[in-house]
């Protein structure tokens, strides 16, 4: 991670902890069993969608959350010049908070992963975790947040999910900064003991806070009960 966390000590860590810990509790009290329209073969937009509504409704209630959640919130470019629209993206959950002082806007990008090759590339390349490096996501954010919706059980997911990130190339690609121990990740996470690691890095100066960086806490999130008891959906 960066030599200096100056910026960390100006970060509203309290109210994004309780965002991260509202959403873990809607998403097991969600995922405890398989509803119809909410379960393993449900489509990431349609998982988005019903969490977000549930945590609104339900669990940020309950803890006093007074920040706004989206899903499917639209970001993107206009040209000033023509009106054209450059670029359009729509992230999975936000949560939004600021006081007298400060502002965040913490977003959560979901990735349905399992065991396969195919599954990493897509949580870590130009669709899942490169958002937030070389796209537009979380655009001058210290901190985002992907998560891993686990398909296979957990070890043979995120083990093989941690070592892909020690690929040179990949690193290079994600324009990673090394942790403080060496290596691609902070493991456990310097920013919420609900994270399963940390990625920090470093974004072109339009898309970066102040500080250059931005850090990537990783959760996975699993169903309460064995995927494999439901039959996927024919396509």
């Amino acid at each position: 991670m960066s030599s200096t966390d100056d910026w960390l000590s100006a970060f509203p860590i309290q109210p994004a902890t309780e965002a991260v810990e509202a959403l873990r509790q809607g998403w097991i009290e969600l995922a405890d069993r398989p509803h119809p329209q909410f379960n393993s073969n449900t489509k990431e937009a349609a998982l988005t969608k019903r969490l977000k509504i549930y945590v609104e409704n339900h669990t940020a209630r309950q803890r006093g959350l007074l920040g706004m959640w989206s899903a499917e919130d639209i970001i993107g470019e206009i040209d000033p010049a023509t009106g054209a629209l450059i670029q359009e993206r729509r992230t999975d959950i936000v949560y939004g908070w600021n006081n007298d002082a400060l502002g965040m806007r913490l977003v959560f990008e979901f990735k349905r992963i399992g065991r396969q090759k195919s599954h990493r590339n897509h949580y870590l390349r130009d669709q899942g975790l490169g958002r937030f490096v070389t796209g537009i996501y979380s655009r001058q954010q210290a901190v985002a947040a992907m998560v891993g919706v686990l398909l296979d059980p957990e070890p043979d997911v995120v083990p093989p999910l941690r070592m892909a990130l020690e690929d040179k190339s990949l690193a290079t690609a994600l324009r990673l900064r090394p942790a403080s121990a060496g290596g691609a990740i902070a493991k456990p996470s310097t920013l919420f003991a609900a994270a399963d690691f940390d990625t920090e890095h470093d974004r072109d100066p339009a898309l970066a806070p102040s500080h250059g960086t931005i850090r990537v806490s990783h959760f996975f999130f699993a169903f309460g009960y064995p995927t494999s008891t439901l039959k996927p959906k024919k396509k």
